[in-house]
Order: C-alpha cells, then sequence, then structure tokens
C-alpha cells in the first residue's frame, strides 16, 4: 500500500517496487535520537505499526523517511515536537479523525503541527501536478519550470507557514530527504520534484539562513535536472583534488597556526566544494572553471567581531588581496540576519583563493539560520528552554520577514505576468500573514481580518507609528488597526480619489453596510405606514407576518419594503381586510340623474342626445370606459343604459328590443383627469408564490388603482380578476402587455 502524503510527481512505475530495507535506517536513526527525548520515542512507536510496511510515492519507506527527517531536524537544531512531528504528518494519513486522536495522545501542540504540515502537503502535490501537466503539454524543457510557475504553490506556502512556523523546517528537511533517496537508489527523479526543489525549497533555505540545507538541496537537484553538466563540473574538481586539497590544508595549517601566534584564538576550516555554485558563478559572470575563486576557500572562525576585522588586516597584509571581491556582511549584514566577512586574496603563487572570517556565533547562525529560533512554538507566553516569550516573538517576527523577503525573491525572478507584483503580504500583532493586493491600506487590512473590525477601524499603526488611514502599504510591515466600540464606515472610503480602499472584498462590505442602513430605513418606512392603515380600519390585531403571506410574500419585512419604496399601494391591503360591497344588478343600480338640458350628461360623462332628463347608468356586464363606442338602451323605468357596443348583452336586447337603442357619447368631462371608471381584467396564469404581488405591482407603477380582486386556483393554474380604476380604456391595454409578459402569466386581457 503507497501513501500520497510526500511529493508524488507521475513518478515511473519502477519506483513503486523500491522498497528500502528499515531496520539499518531505523538502527542508524535511533543512534541519533537520545533516549531521554520521550515524546519523539512515544511518536515513533505511535507511528511505526502504521507506516512500517507503507511507501511513499517516490518508493520510500515512509518510516525510513520519518527517521531520515527527524535526524535531520536534530541536526540543525529542531525541537524535539519538530522531530516528532516527522512521524505524526505521515500517522495522519492513516487516522479517522488525526488532530482529534493526536491531540489526545501527544496535545494540541504535536496534533496542530502535525495536521497543518499535512495540508500544506497536499496543497504542494496538487500543485505540482498541475505544474507537469501542463509543462508536459508546452514540450518544456526542465530547467524552464522556473519560479513563475510556483507562483500560486508559493502563495499557499506563505500563508500555511504563517500559521505554524515550524512547518517551514518539516518540510526542507522532508524534501532533502527524498532528494537524497532519489541519490542513493539511483532511480529516475520527477522532473517537477527537482525542479520545486531548486527554485522553491533551496531559496526558502537560503532566505532562513539555513545553509547546511541549501546547499546539498541545489546539488541534488541540479545533478538531476542536468546530469552532464553536474558530471562534468564534478570531473573537473575531481581532476587535480589531491593537489588543490594538499595546497588548500598547507594554507589552513598556515593561517591557523600564524593567527595564533598573533594572539587570536582562531579556528581555520577548509570550505567545501559546491558544484551548483560553480556553475551559477560561471555561468553568471561568464568565467571559466580556473577563474572561480571558491573552488579553494577557507574559513576563519574567531572569538569576537574585533578579532574579525585583525584577522582580515593580517591576511591581506600577508597576501595580495583582489579588492573588487571583497565584502563585508559583518557591517552591513544581509536581510537575513547572515553576518562574515569575505575577501578573495591571491598566494604566493599567484592562485586565488576565497576566504571568510566569522565569529563562532555568526557560524552557527550561518549553518542553522533561524533553526535556533524555533523554539518559540513551545515557549508560549511564559518562555521555555531558555526563549523568553519576548524573543520569541521578535524571532517570529524575524522569520516572518524573511519568507516576505523569500516571496519578493521569487517575484524578481518570475517571468512577466506570472509574479507576485499585485500582492503585498504584512503581518498582524500577533505576526500571522494576511495577504492584501498592492497598494492596499489599513483598512483593507481591517476588512480582511474581519468585517466587523474593518467597520469599527479609525485609526492605525505601521511598526509602531500612527499613519493616517490611507496610506499605502508595504511588504512585511506589522500592521495594528484601533477600532471604536461601535458604529460603521464612512462614505468617504468609496471615494477612489481618496484612496482609503483598494481590495474588492472592502469596497463590497462597505456598500453592503450603506445598503443594508437604506434598506432599514426603508423597511421601517413601510412598517410605520402599515401599521397606520390598521390602526385606521381597526384592524391591529393582524398578524403581520400573516398578512404578508396572503398578499404573496415571504416575509413581512418584504412587504414593508415595497411599501417604503411606494411599490405597493397600501389600497391592496385595505381591499384584502375590507373587501368591497357587492355591485347590484343592472336593473338595481342606482340610477344617476342628469340636470336638465337639451343634452343630458350623467355623472360618468355620457351625453344622451336629443333626450332631456334621462336617468344614465355605466352597465355592469362590460364596464365601458372613454373612449370606447357606447350605445345606450332605454330599460323600462330605470333610465338608460349604456354599454360598449361589442357587449354581448346588448347584442342580445337589441335582437329583441331594437326600438328602444338610443345614441349617445361620452360628454366633455368623460376624459377630465379626476374622472375615472371601472374596468375589469381578465388574467390567468400558472400558480406560483408571489403572482397576486407581483401583478399588482404592475398596475401600482403605472398609477392604476385596484379596487377589486377575486382570485381562484385549480390544479396549478390561477384565474384572477382585478377591478381597476382608469381615465382612459386605451392605456390599459399597454398596461395588460406589461402583466402579460410576468412570470407565469399565460394571457391578460380586458373582459
Amino acid at each position: 500500500m503507497k501513501s500520497h502524503l510526500n511529493e508524488p510527481q507521475g513518478t515511473p512505475p519502477v519506483l513503486q517496487k523500491a522498497t528500502p530495507s528499515v531496520s539499518p535506517l531505523m538502527a542508524a536513526a535511533t543512534q541519533s535520537l537520545p533516549e531521554q527525548d520521550q515524546a519523539l520515542q512515544r511518536a515513533r512507536a505511535f507511528a511505526e505499526p502504521l507506516l512500517a510496511s507503507e511507501t511513499l510515492d517516490t518508493g520510500e519507506n515512509i518510516l525510513a523517511h520519518a527517521h531520515a527527517v527527524a535526524a535531520i531536524l536534530k541536526s540543525i537544531g529542531g525541537s524535539e515536537a519538530m522531530q516528532a512531528a516527522s512521524y505524526l504528518v505521515y500517522a495522519c494519513d492513516h487516522l479517522n479523525k488525526p488532530q482529534e486522536v493526536i491531540a489526545k495522545a501527544f496535545g494540541d501542540n504535536f496534533a496542530a503541527l502535525a495536521v497543518e504540515t499535512t495540508k500544506l502537503i497536499k496543497l504542494q502535490r496538487q500543485a505540482r501536478q498541475t505544474q507537469v501537466a501542463s509543462h508536459r503539454a508546452a514540450n518544456a524543457v526542465p530547467m524552464a519550470q522556473t519560479a513563475a510557475s510556483q507562483t500560486e504553490n508559493v502563495r499557499k506556502m506563505l500563508l500555511a507557514f504563517s500559521r505554524d512556523l515550524r512547518v517551514v523546517m518539516l518540510r526542507l528537511a522532508s524534501r532533502l530527504q527524498t532528494l537524497r533517496h532519489f541519490a542513493a537508489t539511483k532511480l529516475p527523479v520527477p522532473v517537477g520534484l527537482a525542479s520545486e526543489a531548486l527554485n522553491v525549497f533551496a531559496p526558502l533555505a537560503n532566505r532562513l539562513g539555513i545553509w547546511e540545507l541549501k546547499w546539498e538541496m541545489e546539488d541534488l537537484s541540479f545533478r538531476f535536472l542536468e546530469p552532464d553538466t553536474y558530471r562534468q563540473v564534478a570531473k573537473l574538481l575531481d581532476e587535480k583534488r589531491s593537489e588543490r586539497e594538499a595546497h588548500v590544508e598547507h594554507l589552513r595549517a598556515q593561517l591557523e597556526q600564524e593567527l595564533k601566534a598573533q594572539g587570536m584564538d582562531a579556528k581555520v576550516q577548509g570550505r567545501p566544494k559546491h558544484i551548483y555554485s560553480i556553475v551559477k558563478k560561471m555561468r553568471g559572470k561568464s568565467l571559466g572553471f580556473d577563474q572561480v575563486y571558491d573552488i579553494r576557500a577557507l574559513r576563519i572562525v574567531v572569538a569576537s567581531i574585533p578579532d574579525c576585522y585583525a584577522a582580515l588586516s593580517w591576511v591581506h597584509h600577508q597576501f595580495t588581496p583582489v579588492t573588487e571581491e571583497f565584502d563585508d556582511y559583518i557591517a552591513k549584514p544581509k536581510v537575513n540576519g547572515y553576518q562574515s566577512l569575505h575577501t578573495v586574496v591571491r598566494d604566493t603563487s599567484g592562485q586565488p583563493i576565497e576566504i571568510q572570517i566569522r565569529t563562532q556565533a555568526m557560524h552557527d547562525h550561518s549553518e542553522n539560520g533561524v533553526a535556533a529560533h524555533w523554539a518559540y512554538k513551545e515557549a508560549g507566553a511564559k518562555g521555555y528552554a531558555g526563549v523568553s516569550a519576548s524573543s520569541a516573538y521578535d524571532a517570529k517576527i524575524a522569520v516572518l520577514r524573511q519568507l516576505l523577503a523569500w516571496e519578493r525573491d521569487l517575484s524578481g525572478a518570475a517571468q512577466e505576468g506570472a509574479s507576485f507584483e499585485d500582492r503585498i503580504y504584512v503581518l498582524t500583532p500577533e505576526a500571522a500573514i494576511v495577504e492584501l493586493p498592492q497598494g492596499a491600506t489599513a483598512v483593507d487590512f481591517a476588512y480582511s481580518v474581519h468585517t466587523n473590525l474593518g467597520h469599527r477601524c479609525r485609526g492605525a499603526r505601521l511598526d509602531g507609528v500612527m499613519v493616517p488611514l490611507n496610506t499605502p502599504l508595504k511588504n512585511g510591515q506589522t500592521v495594528e488597526v484601533t477600532v471604536a466600540k461601535e458604529g460603521g464606515p464612512s462614505r468617504d472610503w468609496l471615494n477612489p480619489e481618496l484612496g482609503y480602499l483598494v481590495s474588492h472584498r472592502g469596497r463590497a462590505k462597505v456598500r453592503a453596510w450603506f445598503n443594508a442602513l437604506a434598506m432599514h430605513e426603508t423597511v421601517a418606512k413601510g412598517r410605520e405606514a402599515v401599521e397606520k392603515l390598521l390602526q385606521r380600519l381597526g384592524k391591529t390585531s393582524v398578524k403581520l407576518e400573516d398578512l404578508a403571506t396572503q398578499l404573496g410574500f415571504n416575509s413581512a419585512d418584504e412587504l414593508f419594503e415595497v411599501v417604503g419604496k411606494d411599490e405597493f399601494s397600501l389600497r391592496n391591503i385595505e381591499i384584502l381586510l375590507r373587501p368591497p360591497e357587492p355591485v347590484a344588478a343592472d336593473d338595481e343600480m342606482p340610477l344617476l340623474r342628469k340636470p336638465r338640458s337639451a343634452v343630458s350628461s350623467a355623472k360618468g360623462g355620457v351625453l344622451v342626445v336629443g333626450v332631456d332628463s334621462l336617468m344614465t347608468q355605466l352597465a355592469r356586464c362590460c364596464k365601458p370606459a372613454p373612449p370606447d363606442l357606447i350605445c345606450g338602451f332605454v330599460t323600462r323605468g330605470k333610465g338608460v343604459s349604456v354599454h360598449r357596443t361589442d357587449c354581448s348583452n346588448l347584442r342580445e336586447m337589441v335582437a329583441k328590443n331594437g326600438e328602444r337603442v338610443i345614441d349617445v357619447e361620452w360628454g366633455h368631462n368623460a376624459s377630465a383627469s379626476t374622472s375615472v371608471y371601472p374596468v375589469d381584467v381578465s388574467i390567468e396564469a400558472a400558480d406560483r408564490q408571489g403572482l397576486l404581488r407581483d401583478i399588482s405591482e404592475v398596475f401600482t407603477k403605472e398609477k392604476m388603482n385596484v379596487i377589486g380582486v377575486q382570485t381562484q386556483s385549480v390544479k396549478g393554474t390561477a384565474w384572477m380578476t382585478f377591478t381597476v380604476e382608469v381615465a382612459d380604456s386605451g392605456r390599459l391595454n399597454k398596461v395588460l402587455s406589461v402583466v402579460a409578459d410576468l412570470n407565469g402569466v399565460r394571457s391578460a386581457r380586458r373582459r
């Protein structure tokens, strides 16, 4: 059975057969792990039954891999928890609830470290598999996979590291061990794995000053990616190895003896030759192999900084210095904290030799970098193992800033369009990394942390210094915001010219706040109007939610909103709660008495031509309204009933009593703005939630008052009759076309 927790990368099938013996590796690792490391021993015992027969996609036995990772971490000063996590990380894949199980057995500290590392491994695997697929499709050569193609992967790593910096050490050690495994087994190495090690992991180790891991990772990766070049340079190094080593040893002994004669407690050591660094210098400066200075190199370690400069002075006095090759990293340390004096001199035979001069503390830092500070996680608030809480915090900040500098390194090396230039990374006061767009401000920062923090943001400090809220942030700054107890954002923040907000998230949150504020005011206005209507109707006992449901709304607030926006007439509520009185039949309708004149006019504006003092009434069956064509019919004792000429009832009456037909027409006041006429509208639609509300809103927007509604629904089909008041029936057709376009409406016509 295989585990996919390490670095699967399209590994050839042959790798699956390579499973080294566990026993020798376990024995070697056990010798390097002291018995007093109880948590470490317990972690190994916990993981062994789960991992002993498991292999990674690389073909390496998981337990052997974990042993080797723990040994690497120990060699660079990694804590016991980090070493124990090298086992627990791989055990996570075999546990149903790894966080709970590991926390119960080892504590939350171990569980968090193991689980965070496992998450990152999976993220890296997914990113790497995507990259390999794209490179295969593009027929890319191995060295073409630069840091530009790793952008998303690096971002995920960066943010994962910010949660627990010890994850960095675990990933570096694990990748180095994977490279060692391929070197030992001589099996084909997945291109993406070696390329990622060279372009991402080695630069990270360099930024953190962990040279021991950096050099070995670079040489192994380069050996796999460019085997011919690697063998060529290795052969050149081997050709005169004995002669060169004898010469360097002679210089080493001479320097150490003469420096001690000067009263300095100095140790002089030969420096290992790293093939990748030699090739980089040859390519970068167009040099031949014999022109690379650090093929011959020595390191002088002294007791103090004054001794460093004293030793430098003596070396320059004894040999001929190459002035353009001198660097003082003590006076001006590298950004990752590295300190040393670098000089190149020529010996009596004229051969160049590079010499580094440093103190023991500088040397320790150069070898292990920030590894010595990794106790911060175990230190907590009270400190631990000689690491005070304050110094642990400062160390964490320093390391995080190195991570951000690493990101900038990759950004500078990336191809155009694939860099990090559109993003910045800043720190919270608790030393967590926050990713923001370029040009972001403290207000953007506050909204990225929490919406409520952004709303109440009132001031900002960058690295402890008060600044205006619209000050652009820079990579690596520690951002602290001051907040009010309550309140909301300023409308000025939405003004792009003032530069308060750059991020889409921040702008959206501010807009949402003001929209919610406006909505609250609208709903309050609508609620007040509805409640006043209910008081006037004597219906205060009506439940507002029930009322909204009857009107087709999902909630009372939805009803209040449309009322507050004047998109829903209160008349609809009044009709629902107090329906209009039923209208009498034609022969029972109250007669409208006309004024005495040669041409009489009805209340509705109807003139009966040639007849004086006749009462008129608008027929209930067809409800005529100007400018409809109309015709009068003289009833028995009820005056003149006015119908539309296309009325079916009128046709029947004319057929029986044609002599009783009389001419009528609309009077001059029929089209006056104050004159309105009731007309019926029939609507057929698919029944759905909110149908009545949607139709009513159309009439409301068109300024047509609804005075009556009748609805009936059968098997999903709704038949509705609306009685609306109109001044001009011609305009009704336009309104009905709008109603017909509503969702589910099948037909809308005048009756």
